[in-house]
């Protein structure tokens, strides 16, 4: 019922925002997950394809994410300092980074490719690193202002399940176009497909700095912070460290996507079978994420997201032992382990929130920017080490495999460049036991994670000033 009167543009009776202002909500995870998911799912793949060193490239990255430590946190409190005349919090961060990001995406897939090994990689860490600080400034903003668009926690949990399905869009807009303009039927490059994909990123991502409404802004007499409140306040938000040291398990090895394209290519001998694995979890994620907003007034939202990784590691594990001979049996395995990847994907970032309204609660501190900056840190960290493992697995002598240099897979597919049953054994098992471990130590870390959804939304209400704090303390299920 929710998702129809999303369409119908109706807004439920207690909501704050309206239907044009969550379509443009919405549409920037569009934008936003197609430009992600081109780094994090394509990256990897381009330099196999254009012949850099795989050591220096994992190097680079993780050099790279050691700025990025100090970059995000420094942008976290740089935000929470920032004061605008307009009195906005976000949306004068959203309208800086929308341009930045599309640019600095296109420059990252644009080394030349007649040029020396060294010469791409030195464009690729320069590019890489403003791209990298540019996307802080449009995740942690678009993130945040949720809080201040509603103090409604069951509103936010419906957005932030809606929002997954463009996200999910914008994710399977750069799936279908990545593989098909670089498949070896077509061959085109991926500069080509880095334009197609900004463009359509500046597009979904504009109506959000013209249409979003921040309601909740805080008082211009708020304190001014300094960085050590800052830090003090982080290391006081034990729920926020409990949730993202679990995410930093599972999605440093998440390394199935980095390898989506290898895997199609040399286990089921097209690339453009990586569309068919896709498309078996287009139903389900459009479900779950229906159907999750639902779900969530019946059980707490932490419950469901561990019972999603336990059924993720257990599907995982039957997909390895069956093994990739048989087509059919993979495909119905990945049919059914998309059910709970989906559920996984629509609630993963629902707890940021939650935890922001927790820090307020705990510290007295309004620290949404660092806050969301740790989420995005962690996101881009995980996301360069998951790339950085899966070259530098790749690249070890032990797997056998073959590096290969070619722009496209037209162009590999003519050089008949065949793998060991070894190195293809490798690849099958990094590609589905690797990120199998990672939820595993995941679930074991969220056993610690203790925040429920009625005691958040009484921390919500007494940090708007809708009920005293006393009042507050005295409805919790438990002491905090």
């Amino acid at each position: 019922m929710g998702l129809i009167r999303e369409i119908f543009n109706e807004t439920p009776s207690g909501w704050a925002t309206n239907s044009i202002e969550r379509k443009s909500y919405y549409a920037f995870f569009l934008g936003q997950n197609a430009i992600y998911a081109l780094v994090t799912s394509y990256l990897t793949t381009y330099f196999m394809l254009i012949g850099v060193d795989l050591t220096k490239a994992t190097g680079i990255m993780l050099a790279i994410k050691i700025w990025d430590a100090v970059n995000d946190c420094l942008f976290g409190v740089i935000f929470d300092m920032v004061k605008f005349k307009s009195g906005k919090k976000y949306l004068p961060w959203l309208r800086v980074s929308l341009v930045l990001i599309t640019v600095t995406t296109v420059l990252m897939f644009a080394a030349p490719f007649n040029s020396s090994g060294t010469t791409k990689l030195v464009w690729f860490a320069i590019s890489y690193l403003i791209w990298d600080s540019v996307y802080t400034l449009c995740d942690v903003p678009i993130y945040g202002i949720i809080t201040s668009m509603t103090k409604n926690i069951a509103e936010r949990n419906a957005m932030m399940s809606y929002k997954s399905i463009w996200g999910g869009a914008g994710s399977t807009v750069t799936t279908v176009v990545v593989t098909v303009l670089i498949s070896e039927q077509v061959g085109s490059n991926y500069t080509v497909v880095a334009i197609v994909v900004a463009i359509i990123a500046f597009l979904t991502m504009l109506p959000s700095c013209l249409k979003l409404q921040e309601r909740y802004t805080p008082p211009k007499e708020e304190e001014n912070f300094s960085v050590k409140k800052m830090f003090s306040y982080l290391f006081k938000n034990k729920y926020l460290l409990i949730f993202y040291i679990g995410f930093f398990f599972y999605s440093s090895v998440n390394i199935s996507n980095a390898l989506n394209l290898w895997v199609s290519f040399y286990l089921f001998n097209n690339t453009l079978f990586s569309l068919v694995v896709g498309a078996l979890g287009v139903a389900p994620s459009l479900i779950m994420s229906v159907l999750v907003p639902k779900i969530l007034t019946k059980i707490d939202k932490m419950k469901l997201f561990k019972l999603s990784t336990l059924g993720i590691i257990v599907t995982s594990v039957l997909m390895w032992v069956i093994g990739y001979k048989s087509i059919i049996a993979f495909a119905v395995l990945s049919t059914v382990r998309s059910i709970p990847m989906a559920i996984f994907g629509v609630v993963l970032f629902m707890f940021t929130p939650d935890c922001a309204e927790y820090g307020k609660f705990k510290t007295g501190i309004d620290a949404k920017g660092i806050t969301f900056a740790i989420q995005t840190f962690m996101c881009k960290l995980t996301g360069a080490i998951s790339g950085s493992v899966s070259l530098l697995w790749m690249g070890l002598e032990y797997t056998g495999w073959i590096s290969v240099e070619a722009e496209n897979f037209e162009q590999l597919q003519a050089l008949n460049i065949q793998q060991s049953d070894h190195a293809l054994g490798v690849l099958w098992f990094t590609y589905v036991m690797v990120p199998a471990i990672g939820y595993l130590f995941s679930y074991i870390v969220w056993q610690f994670y203790k925040l429920n959804d009625k005691d958040v939304q009484l921390m919500a209400d007494c940090n708007a000033g809708k009920i005293t704090r006393e009042e507050a303390e005295s409805q919790l299920s438990r002491k905090y």
